[in-house]
């Protein structure tokens, strides 16, 4: 890609076809940079059709991020956000550790068209293609310490939750500390990134990923299953979709704040996924433990029952499989 990849790409949201010498004219630049803009777009999970003589057309819809659009969408919750949208950036998370660091306020949410360095849990890349997914980051400051944030990550699940079962995801659950699963299919992720006082105050980075629309040629390079929105038949706008995330974040992180996770346990509880199933937990030194998932309590933690009786297990570098029986 180059600089003005997403701006010739932005000129071809209409589907007509244009010409490299009109799209050059627009944006200031010469016939060959609008060719070497689109030049292996299809790596990023974009299909353009050339024809000389008549320029270029992108094949299939795309719905461009837009600050307006995200605005109109959370209506007076947008006065909650400092919202940013950016087409290229390494990290969003990466970004608001740095601004946080800076002193921004609470608030502050970055969304990008395309991260390069995208992650998820456990330093896993986040795979997105250029307009099929959601990718961005929430800075929230808490005046409590890391420990009463514990149950952080679950809670912005239950969020996310919400907002796609009301668009029609009616299957869509939650797989312990950070996942929303589709048909045991992962259909988004949850990173929380935290900095400051042991005993506060606290400023969490919030990232999430919601693969809303993905090519194959993406979900070809992911280690996992993986699922989105318009191939399970969700019909969503993605401007309006980003913005009912933002407002259901803002009143869960608003609650949490206030009262911690146990307001959300019993909610998040009702549809976790492996819900009174046999489970492995594999721990950080490579040793793993097997029980039934009994629930999460009220400060996140995942409480399994072991033959030993009950134990429990926070996040971290835990990771939760279904165990045959």
């Amino acid at each position: 890609m180059t600089p003005y990849t997403l701006e010739v790409l932005r000129l071809l949201e209409d589907g007509e076809f244009h010409s490299g010498e009109d799209v050059g004219r627009v944006l200031g630049i010469s016939r060959e940079s609008v060719s070497n803009a689109l030049e292996r777009i299809e790596d990023h999970g974009l299909a353009i059709e050339r024809i000389r003589g008549r320029g270029y057309r992108l094949k299939g819809p795309v719905q461009w991020l837009d600050a307006g659009r995200i605005a109109a969408a959370m209506g007076a919750s947008a006065r909650r956000y400092a919202l940013e949208v950016v087409d290229r950036t390494g990290s969003t998370n990466d970004d608001l550790l740095a601004r946080a660091e800076q002193g921004a306020p609470s608030g502050l949410a970055r969304v990008a068209e395309l991260q390069v360095h995208g992650r998820g849990r456990r330093g896993r890349r986040w795979h997105t293609g250029l307009g099929g997914a959601l990718t961005f980051s929430v800075l929230w400051r808490f005046a409590q310490g890391a420990g009463f944030l514990s149950g952080l990550s679950l809670a912005v699940g239950v969020a996310l939750l919400r907002v796609v079962q009301r668009y029609g995801a009616a299957e869509a659950m939650l797989k312990w500390p950070n996942d929303l699963l589709w048909r045991h299919r992962k259909l988004a992720g949850v990173l929380i990134e935290l900095s400051g006082e042991v005993m506060g105050p606290t400023a969490a980075v919030i990232g999430i990923g919601l693969n809303a629309r993905l090519p194959q040629s993406v979900v070809d390079e992911i280690d996992q299953p993986v699922v989105d929105l318009a191939s399970i038949g969700v019909e969503f706008d993605r401007n309006a979709l980003l913005g009912e995330c933002l407002v259901e974040l803002g009143s869960v992180l608003t609650r949490f704040s206030e009262r911690g996770f146990a307001p959300f346990a019993q909610e998040w509880n009702r549809a976790h996924a492996y819900h009174d199933k046999m489970v492995r937990l594999r721990m950080p030194d490579g040793s793993a433990q097997e029980g039934r998932v009994a629930g999460v309590a009220e400060d996140g933690a995942l409480v399994l029952k072991v033959r030993s009786g009950t134990r429990r297990f926070y996040g971290g570098e835990l990771t939760l499989r279904p165990v045959k029986i």
